[in-house]
């Protein structure tokens, strides 16, 4: 007997959301220290800053993920209420939607007849709402808990350029933070590629190359800011 397939995809929608927590905030943060620290800030500035922009990005994570999340919520139930009133209003008119869904994908048109009529006779509306909406099994993600998942990435991303800030002599401050957020944005991208599956070096290097670009944009803003106050 062939041995199962191990596939990732259904890691995709939390390894997301954790990727991306985590990066913006080890990227935001250490931007945000790189920029204090051009602008020849005190460790005081550095640090009011780098927990001010923790507490700020984390705040907005959870709300954008609340947001998010409440609204996809908001319109797939939509739509399931709307292909409800469909399939008691015009059953045949749907069954005939389902059938030729099934005859696009490859069936022939008995046969997806067939298929179309099992299907809702067993359960209708999930049929359509697979099918013809393309809504996967629903889970029911909860607002809530997405918000606060959100915003506990961000914070673990943001902890780890403020630990270096605060470890490093002031004078080695932009060296440190970008160095160490370097590191921790490569590491970063290559666990989330090796926990889908992917190769681990193109995603590290990518999330890299963003995070230096972000953080020499606001190295040069914070210097030119710093010169001109």
């Amino acid at each position: 007997m062939p041995s199962a397939e191990a596939h990732f995809v259904n890691r995709a929608g939390w390894l997301r959301a954790a990727v991306l927590g985590a990066n913006d905030g080890i990227i935001s943060t250490a931007s945000l220290i790189v920029g204090v620290a051009a602008a020849a800030g005190g460790r005081s500035e550095i640090l009011t800053a780098a927990f001010a922009g923790w507490a700020a990005g984390a705040m907005a994570m959870a709300a954008g993920e609340f947001v998010s999340v409440s609204s996809q919520a908001d319109s797939e139930a939509a739509d399931i209420e709307r292909e409800r009133r469909g399939l008691e209003d015009a059953p045949k008119e749907e069954l005939g939607e389902l059938t030729q869904i099934y005859v696009d994908r490859g069936l022939t048109p008995a046969l997806a007849r067939r298929v179309a009529e099992q299907m809702m006779a067993k359960d209708a509306l999930s049929a359509h709402a697979r099918d013809e909406l393309g809504f996967a099994e629903r889970r029911g993600a909860n607002p809530l808990l997405a918000a606060a998942a959100s915003a506990l990435a961000f914070s673990v991303g943001a902890a780890l350029p403020t630990l270096a800030a605060v470890a490093s002599p002031l004078r080695t401050t932009i060296a440190a933070v970008s160095f160490a957020a370097l590191i921790f944005l490569a590491a970063l991208g290559a666990v989330g590629g090796w926990l889908g599956g992917a190769p681990a070096a193109k995603p590290a290097l990518r999330v890299a190359f963003w995070g230096a670009l972000a953080m020499a944009v606001t190295a040069g803003i914070g210097a030119l800011i710093g010169r001109a106050v």
